[in-house]
């Protein structure tokens, strides 16, 4: 990287009044010497119900705010959106119902060159409400940090993230359409930018909160989460295996055994006792993916709104 950086900040939204939050943070940023920033906002909603927020914040931001509006409730072609409209070599993704700490990109920023990795990933704290459960809040169940394995990471999330758009791995990589409703877009873009020689770095100071509203502070959202996360895996591992999937499904499956088995071991212990309680869904859903079962949806409630996923 190079002193002079122009960077692109990408949010996108669906019916999130949120936003005005979102935005009010990026406008907060310190803003490391040499950089200059524009942000990008994809309204993913069928009628344009962002653009008044927006035209609202963009007079009380130091940069250039565009607006697009790409209807159809489907998050793969928002964040498609975004990687259309990028005129950077850098890109940032953050969620709609996130706030960026003031040291969040300068964080990103410092990794990046540091390590010369194709993409950042950084934290997002989950705040809660009085009301959440004590198990949940003492557990910390709904923050998102990257997953090391044997000191690598795999694969990554767009809550918080910065990348190199031109970099051999990510140019011309897009979302998949066909997962834009069901969620694990992103897993399975990151996944394949490090398949395709990418490399990831983690920046633990680039920190990014999410406060967590009522509907989802219940173990059934958990839940569905969690079994969404377990098939997107498993649809991977199925499409890596070549046609062989009979060892993969009996290790899931034991996977589920167990970690049911570690929940009634430990059944006095909330924390614990949840913790592999949405283990073994997880698990469950590893095994759904591997069998090729039609994954849920967490995107596209025209209704209610979407529900919110990674």
């Amino acid at each position: 990287m190079t002193e002079a950086l122009h960077i692109d900040i990408a949010v996108c939204t669906y019916r999130r009044p949120q936003l005005a939050d979102t935005l009010r943070s990026l406008g907060a940023l310190a803003i490391p010497d040499g950089v200059t920033l524009r942000l990008i906002v994809a309204d993913n909603d069928t009628r344009p119900s962002a653009e008044r927020i927006v035209d609202k914040m963009a007079g009380q931001l130091p940069y250039t705010v565009d607006y697009v509006h790409c209807p159809a409730s489907n998050i793969s072609l928002a964040r498609n959106a975004c990687l259309d409209h990028a005129q950077a070599e850098w890109l940032a993704f953050i969620d709609d119902d996130c706030s960026a700490s003031s040291n969040w990109l300068a964080a990103l920023v410092a990794t990046a060159r540091e390590t010369g990795a194709d993409a950042v990933l950084g934290p997002v704290a989950a705040i809660y409400g009085d009301a959440a459960p004590v198990w949940m809040r003492r557990g910390d169940f709904h923050s998102t940090n990257p997953v090391f394995v044997r000191g690598a990471l795999l694969t990554g999330y767009t809550c918080n993230v910065l990348m190199n758009v031109t970099a051999p791995s990510l140019e011309g990589r897009r979302f998949d359409l066909a997962l834009g409703r069901t969620g694990g877009e992103d897993t399975e873009f990151f996944t394949g930018m490090v398949r395709d020689g990418g490399r990831l770095a983690f920046a633990e100071a680039a920190l990014a909160s999410e406060p967590v509203p009522a509907d989802r502070a219940q173990f059934g959202w958990l839940a569905k989460r969690r079994f969404r996360t377990g098939q997107t895996h498993g649809r991977l591992l199925a499409k890596n295996s070549g046609g062989t999937i009979g060892k993969a499904v009996a290790l899931a499956a034991a996977k589920t055994a167990f970690c049911a088995g570690g929940a009634v071991l430990t059944g006095l212990r909330p924390v614990t006792r949840n913790r592999y309680l949405l283990r073994s869904i997880m698990h469950g859903g590893v095994v759904s993916g591997l069998l090729g079962l039609r994954e849920i949806t967490l995107y596209g409630n025209i209704e209610g709104g979407r529900d919110h996923a990674a």
